[in-house]
């Protein structure tokens, strides 16, 4: 009896653990894959891009439903040039870029078959997506697709931002869940993205069971796509039991360190996704540190821009975004296919880490040194900055102390290599 009773309660937690994970199936050889890009740009462009305010979202708030409906009957971004953009995006470094083929207000950057409200009904009349995939091909870079649940243009879907929260009686969610898996097959099989970034899961009409229907969809057109964790009805920055998707997907801020759960921040190089007029831009300190405090989380930085209206990177844009690259170029060892940690990051540093290396970004002088807490059971062999001279240590049982010099040789991020006597990925995270 007392048997019985184990097996009932180990068969409870099983299926307690079982629930409080996502509804995901991507393969762990994929996602180790997808977390070792660690950088990746996002791309929010379209007709808004006119008007200067925010895509989707303004449509009824700050601009008209019938201006803002309109505006595709004006864009005609004859300087867009794709080679031009994913040669940017190669200079500054990103492994993958993400395109918003289709946002909120349902316009869609490329021609699809299912709806009139498209690439091909403006003067432009040229598919912005398969130019963008044709030319992430050429340059190494993984092409990937944003696509929102969110269609508040499209009739069927029940509402429509415009400030009416009662569903619209002759809106039909089956149709309109069918018509988004036209859509996808269109995107799937026509350009074959490396990763899907879904959106706008959060309003009532959309229910996990969609997120579920869609997943495995995908999942049948191809078992290896990556998907973001916004099909289902959880928070963004988890993956649990409400979420569908591969990863979490914190927004405007640096996700917690974490080393079980795949995370990828989405961070805009200005205030706003779209192209604004004169909008404020981060420093490259602040790029350069997030990215760097990103990946000492353990998680990847979708970093955004928001092209013209005529189709060009805004120049300022262009030149912060190379020098992240000329920076990454030199220290892009202690970035790409690391882990995060050992040690929590901070605003005075962050670490990665790499076989027997330890990475320590540091971000700011605390003084003449630097005092990290020990590494029980590791000793560090050798100390120096990547690219450059080695660094004066002292270490034991109370913990480390390196020597600084008069001034880092990096104002944005210098990076000190810690090589220890074994691999630093079994050191459990210090400083929780």
């Amino acid at each position: 009896m007392k048997q019985l009773k184990l097996i009932g309660l180990l068969l409870l937690v099983s299926s307690s653990l079982l629930m409080a994970q996502p509804y995901s199936t991507i393969s762990k050889k994929t996602m180790e894959d997808f977390m070792g890009k660690r950088f990746g740009m996002f791309i929010h462009w379209g007709p808004v891009s006119l008007r200067g305010t925010e895509i989707g979202w303004s449509r009824n708030h700050g601009v008209t439903q019938s201006d803002y409906d309109s505006l595709y009957k004006q864009f005609n971004p004859v300087d867009f040039d794709a080679d031009a953009w994913v040669k940017t995006a190669k200079e500054t470094g990103v492994k993958y870029l993400t395109i918003t083929a289709k946002h909120h207000d349902g316009f869609c950057l490329w021609p699809t078959a299912y709806t009139d409200y498209n690439i091909m009904n403006t003067p432009y009349k040229k598919d912005v997506v398969g130019a963008l995939a044709k030319a992430c091909k050429k340059y190494g870079i993984k092409f990937c697709i944003y696509y929102t649940v969110l269609d508040w243009y499209d009739r069927r879907y029940p509402l429509h931002n415009d400030g009416n929260k009662v569903p619209d009686p002759k809106a039909n969610m089956p149709q309109f869940v069918q018509y988004m898996k036209d859509q996808l097959k269109e995107l799937v099989t026509n350009y074959h993205p490396y990763m899907l970034w879904f959106d706008g899961n959060w309003e009532a009409p959309w229910t996990l069971a969609d997120g579920k229907e869609i997943y495995d969809f995908l999942r049948k057109l191809d078992p290896n796509v990556v998907i973001n964790n916004r099909l289902g009805k959880g928070k963004h920055t988890l993956l649990n039991e409400e979420s569908v998707g591969d990863y979490a997907t914190p927004e405007q801020q640096i996700g917690a360190l974490n080393m079980t759960t795949p995370w990828e921040s989405c961070i805009t190089l200005c205030r706003q996704w779209a192209w604004k007029p004169g909008d404020a831009m981060k420093s490259l300190k602040e790029c350069i540190q997030t990215l760097a405090s990103t990946a000492g989380g353990n998680g990847n930085l979708l970093f955004n821009i928001g092209p013209m209206p005529d189709g060009r990177i805004e120049e300022r844009q262009v030149l912060r975004l190379r020098e992240i690259g000329a920076w990454i170029k030199k220290y892009g060892e202690a970035i790409y296919n690391t882990k995060g940690g050992p040690y929590q990051p901070n605003k005075v540093f962050a670490t990665t880490r790499k076989g027997k290396k330890i990475y320590l970004h540091l971000f700011q002088k605390p003084g003449e040194q630097l005092k990290l807490a020990a590494i029980p059971g590791y000793k560090i062999k050798k100390a120096r900055f990547l690219g450059g001279p080695r660094v004066h240590f002292q270490q034991d049982e109370g913990g480390i102390a390196l020597q600084l010099p008069e001034q880092l040789p990096d104002e944005n991020d210098s990076v000190i290599v810690l090589e220890l006597n074994k691999n630093t990925e079994g050191i459990a995270i210090i400083g929780k």
